[in-house]
């Protein structure tokens, strides 16, 4: 999980605790810092964006708990956009509750200190793929309700993320499947507010996250 190490390499897999004491004590309050951080100096994408973000920043002056699950009136969690090293295919994953196709990402946990740490932590753990690499410059927010804690809201921060040369994917227990699609051709059903991510998301590949890491 990210330390000091930069957030754009892939993260440690070690096990880790999850449920309701995610992102507890310090580790919260980095989290926390990070991402008011990274939302605040933000040029969002979209108006819808611009939106999303400045309802997410409101939300974040509950303080650290914001970041967490356990916060009923909604949380910040993080997804990404995964492209191959080629750039002409996306990576997506078939929902293993709602059985349709979505981009992967998830709830940030008790050692994410950053908000592009968690996107590409939820990214390899949930594509099996090590390597990925991270703009760690949001493509999209959005915010959407789910069931957790019985009712709440995520306030999803989506991020571009590169495969590197000849990756092969692996099903997590989260997933019926996953699958790589053009970017014209994404798969059906898929959930609301995957389509918003496909323009920002590869004009941030186009701006260089493609090129090969140094």
């Amino acid at each position: 999980m990210p330390d000091a190490r930069d957030d754009t390499t892939a993260p440690r897999t070690d096990p880790t605790p999850s449920g309701d004491t995610a992102g507890s004590g310090d580790t919260a309050a980095a989290l926390h810092a990070d991402t008011t951080a990274v939302l605040t100096r933000w040029e969002p994408t979209s108006p819808a964006a611009a939106e999303a973000r400045d309802r997410t920043l409101a939300l974040l002056a509950a303080g650290p708990v914001a970041v967490t699950r356990a916060h009923r009136p909604g949380h910040v969690t993080a997804s990404v956009l995964i492209v191959d090293a080629t750039g002409e295919r996306l990576l997506f994953c078939l929902h293993g509750k709602f059985k349709q196709w979505v981009q992967l990402g998830g709830h940030c946990e008790p050692t994410d200190r950053t908000l592009a740490g968690a996107a590409l932590r939820e990214a390899t753990e949930e594509s099996g793929i090590a390597g990925l690499r991270i703009d760690p410059v949001p493509i999209d927010v959005d915010i959407h309700p789910v069931p957790c804690q019985g009712g709440s809201f995520h306030h999803d921060v989506r991020f571009a993320v590169v495969a590197p040369p000849g990756a092969v994917e692996r099903v997590s227990d989260e997933s019926d499947a996953l699958g790589w699609f053009p970017p014209d051709r994404l798969p059906i059903p898929r959930l609301g507010g995957v389509d918003q991510l496909l323009a920002p998301g590869l004009a941030a590949l186009r701006r260089g996250l493609l090129r090969p890491a140094p």
